[in-house]
């Protein structure tokens, strides 16, 4: 099969799977332009909380006023913004306003693109999809590595973490609009025991098979 002049592979799963580590490796082996959507979600809930605002409550007007820099805020990884973008993103009014957005990025020049839809309604005619996850418990640890750079922490806190993941898990396959699935053509990779580098070969070994890397 010859590459796609314009080649959209997109990367779902739930949070802290890797889907964000491979995206981005993929978007750099492939030399293709890499969006990270859940960052428009945090973006929009940032937003709904600076102004005060109840994220559980219509958001539409945030998502339709976002900018650039509001992706380059440094505050969008907190934990509070995880809840909070979660039930932004459950809104059929911030979900339609995002949509265009990032079916315009992948189809100006292709695009690796991540995030919980991608495959199933963003580019459900991606010429790649894969599906990507891991354990709550492996997920709550890559967590608390990005957020401050060690494991040294209590129990408690460590369970914590895990039970927010999996009330995200609950809220993101639960809700009425673009559930968090994987795409039927979807090809899963679970990442409990592999390294980032180990998911990246095993992602390009399988675009391999299918013609899209040399």
């Amino acid at each position: 099969m010859k590459r796609p002049s314009k080649l959209v592979i997109a990367v779902d799963g739930p949070a802290a799977a890797g889907k964000g580590t491979l995206a981005k490796a993929l978007a750099q082996a492939l030399g293709l332009p890499y969006l990270d959507t859940g960052l428009l979600y945090r973006a929009v809930a940032r937003r709904t909380l600076d102004a005060g605002a109840d994220p559980r409550e219509d958001a539409t007007s945030f998502a339709k006023a976002l900018e650039p820099r509001d992706l380059e805020r440094k505050d969008l990884r907190e934990a509070e913004i995880d809840q909070a973008a979660s039930l932004v993103a459950k809104q059929p009014g911030v979900r339609a306003a995002l949509l265009e957005r990032q079916r315009h990025f992948g189809q100006v020049s292709g695009a690796v693109i991540d995030g919980r839809d991608i495959g199933t309604v963003v580019f459900p005619q991606a010429d790649m999809k894969f599906f990507i996850t891991a354990s709550p418990e492996i997920r709550a640890q890559r967590r608390y590595l990005q957020r401050f750079g060690s494991l040294a922490v209590s129990h408690e806190g460590l369970q914590k973490e895990i039970d927010a993941i999996i009330k995200r898990d609950q809220q993101d396959a639960s809700r009425d609009v673009a559930p968090l699935k994987p795409a039927q053509d979807a090809v899963e990779i679970l990442t409990d025991q592999l390294s980032a580098e180990d998911v990246l070969q095993k992602a390009l070994e399988i675009m391999r098979k299918r013609g899209f890397v040399e």
